[in-house]
Formats: structure tokens, C-alpha cells, sequence
């Protein structure tokens, strides 16, 4: 054996060693600080790394930057603090859940991550992602101590789930599309979610928001709702088409809805419920596939462009609705705007969905109306009449 094989074996030995110590098929498990240390040679770790349950040690993979699979940190109890001071890429799906006392991440130079998922975090305040996230497929947080979400700042995303953050008071992305779902629900009492430069989704959903901005949105391709929030506007100016359903539901201190360019709904169209609204105007509507179905507290509803309402059509206030419900009974008819089944009525008790029986009735029309004048009252009178003129 020559001279210098005799050298190289050894640094090939050492470097195959390395290169076995960065890449696994199966999971590696991080069982304490030296396990992390292990990993100083490696910039790129090929597979899926996991932090162990029983893991007590500050755990810091100082110099990895990136990993091709998985990196997990769940259901540990003892944990405080976890780090990657180089890291700027996990390929598969990060996740961070069921950590009661986990109270500091330290990612740096993270800006990729195949999904994120974080749950259970009662103790974790900040993100600790300086450089900002910029990419992902999914975002799921739900049940933390986070009171902001400075470090991520998508702009491309497929689905995003926040919820039940209740300290969170702020969510801004500058994502402009969407490509699956974004849902919002029941997160800080004066969050505001501001997305100034969303133009397309597939599904929206938003639920105990009280300030929200959607400026530029300009197509749903599935559903969009709103529920229960305590916003006093609800303006998209350049919304012009749902694929699904509208539906604005149940939110208490509505008093204004804005969406002056909408033409297209596919679905339904749903407002009900909210008890502040006074009026219903969609200025431009032209076409609702499925039902429109409104109920409430207001007293003038209005669809001036209204061509095409294929489903049922339920209209119900406790406010006077004469002179809307006689527009709208005049467009009614197989072969008319209004095909399918109609009810309009106003001055009820008790307004609601379609399928519901008014309780009491002062304006308005239904199919159901009795004949004009006709009471037993009415009858008992006629009957003494014609009996005195005989006698």
C-alpha cells in the first residue's frame, strides 16, 4: 500500500462517516444536545429529524441549513427552547405541538417550509423567525400563546387555519393567491386580518374577526363566509365573483356591506341575522344559482340587477318590506328572474330561513296569504246582518 492511499483512506473513511451521519431513511431522533452537536459537519441533512419526547437540553442545530424532510418537535413536556441558527429550508412539514413550557424558538434564517403546523403551545409568544417565512404550503396554528405572527409573511400559500390564538391581535400577509382555503376563527378580541393584496381564493372563511381588509379581492372560486364577527363594515369593492356560497351571517354589529361590483354568485346567497344591518344592496348582482335567503332586523333590501335567481327566494324582517317585497313579486315566475319558490315578508315576530313559517305577517307577500278580508269576525257579523234585515 502506497504512501499516500495509506493517507486517504482515512479522510475517505471520515468523510463517508460524515456523509452516513447526514442523511437517514428513517427518522432521527435528537435525544439530547450532543445528539444536535452530532450534526456540526452537516449543512444538509437528507431526511426527517425528531426531537425526543423526554428531551430536557436546549437543543440547537447550529449548523444545518437545510433539511429535505420532516423536522418534529411534539408532546414533550419539558422542553423550553429549540434552534437552527442556519437553518433556511425544511422540505416536509414542520411541527410543533403539545410542548407545555416551550417558550423560545430561535430559527433565524428560515424562509421555506413545506407545512407548518403549530398546536398546543400554551408558553410560546414569539415565532423567532427574523428572516421572515415566505413559503408554504399549509399554515395551521391553533391554541397558542402567540400574540403576533411577525416572521411569516407569505406570499405563496395553498391553505391557512388559524385559530383559537387568544392573545393573537394581528395577521398580515401580502399573499395574493390562495389556492385551497384560508380560515380565520376565534382569535384575539382586536385582531386585525389584513390581506391588502389577496385577489383570488378558493374558499374563505371568517369567524370572530373584528377588523378585516380585503381590498384587492377579486374572485372566489368555492365559498366565502362570514360568521359571527364583530365587524361594523364588510367591504370588498372589487369582489365580482363567488363560486359558491355568500353567506354573512350572525354578525352583531354589521351595520354597512359594501360590495359594489359583485355580479356572479354560483351557490347560494345568505344574509341573516344581523341584527344592526338595516339595509341589503348588491348593486350589481346579476346571478344567483342556488337560493337567496335573508332574514333580520332591516328595512330595505335591493338587487336592481338582479336576471337570474335559479334556487328559492326567503326574504324576512321585522321591518317594513311593502315596497321592496312588491319589486321583488313582480319578478317572480318559471320563465321570470325569480325561479323558485318565493316568500317575502316583512313586520314578522320572528324571521328566518327558508322553510320557515312567519308568525305574523304586515307586509309583504307569500303563497301562502288567505283571501283578502276574510275572518271569522267578519263572517259572524254578515250572518247577524242578514238576520235583523230579515226580522
Amino acid at each position: 500500500m502506497s504512501a499516500m492511499l495509506r493517507y486517504a483512506l482515512p479522510v475517505l473513511a471520515a468523510a463517508g462517516a460524515a456523509s452516513a451521519a447526514c442523511s437517514a431513511s428513517a427518522t432521527l431522533t435528537i435525544q439530547n444536545a450532543g445528539d444536535a452537536s452530532a450534526l456540526a459537519s452537516c449543512t444538509t441533512y437528507s431526511g426527517s429529524i425528531a426531537i425526543a419526547t423526554g428531551t430536557t437540553d436546549t437543543i440547537n442545530l447550529a449548523s444545518v441549513r437545510s433539511i429535505t424532510g420532516d423536522l418534529n418537535i411534539a408532546s414533550n413536556s419539558a422542553i423550553t427552547t429549540v434552534g437552527a441558527d442556519s437553518l433556511t429550508n425544511i422540505g416536509g412539514t414542520f411541527t410543533v405541538s403539545n410542548c407545555q413550557i416551550l417558550s423560545a424558538l430561535s430559527f433565524p434564517q428560515l424562509t421555506s417550509v413545506g407545512n407548518i403546523d403549530f398546536e398546543g403551545l400554551p408558553n410560546l409568544n414569539l415565532l423567532g423567525f427574523t428572516s421572515n417565512v415566505a413559503r408554504t404550503g399549509s399554515l395551521n396554528i391553533q391554541n397558542t400563546f402567540l400574540s403576533t405572527l411577525d416572521g411569516i409573511n407569505l406570499q405563496q400559500v395553498n391553505n391557512i387555519y388559524i385559530a383559537n390564538n387568544r392573545l393573537l391581535q394581528d395577521i398580515s400577509f401580502q399573499v395574493s393567491n390562495i389556492s385551497q382555503s384560508l380560515i380565520l376563527e376565534s382569535n384575539g378580541d382586536r385582531l386585525t386580518a389584513s390581506f391588502p393584496n389577496l385577489m383570488s381564493a378558493q374558499n374563505l372563511t371568517f369567524r370572530n374577526v373584528p377588523t378585516l381588509s380585503i381590498p384587492s379581492l377579486h374572485n372566489v372560486s368555492g365559498s366565502l363566509g362570514f360568521y359571527e364577527n364583530s365587524i361594523t363594515g364588510l367591504t370588498a369593492p372589487n369582489l365580482t365573483t363567488v363560486g359558491g356560497t355568500l353567506a354573512i351571517n350572525t354578525n352583531t354589529q354589521l351595520t354597512n356591506v359594501t360590495m359594489g361590483a359583485l355580479k356572479s354568485i354560483t351557490g347560494g346567497l345568505q344574509v341573516q341575522n344581523n341584527t344592526l344591518l338595516s339595509a341589503i344592496v348588491f348593486p350589481a348582482l346579476e346571478t344567483v344559482g342556488g337560493a337567496t335567503d335573508m332574514y333580520g332586523n332591516f328595512t330595505h333590501v335591493s338587487l336592481p340587477a338582479l336576471k337570474d335567481n335559479r334556487g328559492a327566494f326567503n326574504i324576512q324582517s321585522t321591518g317594513d318590506l311593502t315596497s321592496d317585497c312588491a319589486t321583488f313579486k313582480a319578478e317572480t315566475g318559471a320563465n321570470n328572474v325569480i325561479k323558485g319558490k318565493y316568500q317575502c315578508v316583512g313586520k314578522v315576530a320572528n324571521p328566518g330561513g327558508a322553510g320557515t313559517t312567519p308568525s305574523s305577517t304586515a307586509s309583504g307577500t307569500k303563497k301562502s296569504d288567505a283571501s283578502p278580508g276574510y275572518s271569522p269576525a267578519n263572517t259572524l257579523i254578515g250572518v247577524l246582518a242578514v238576520v235583523l234585515g230579515l226580522w
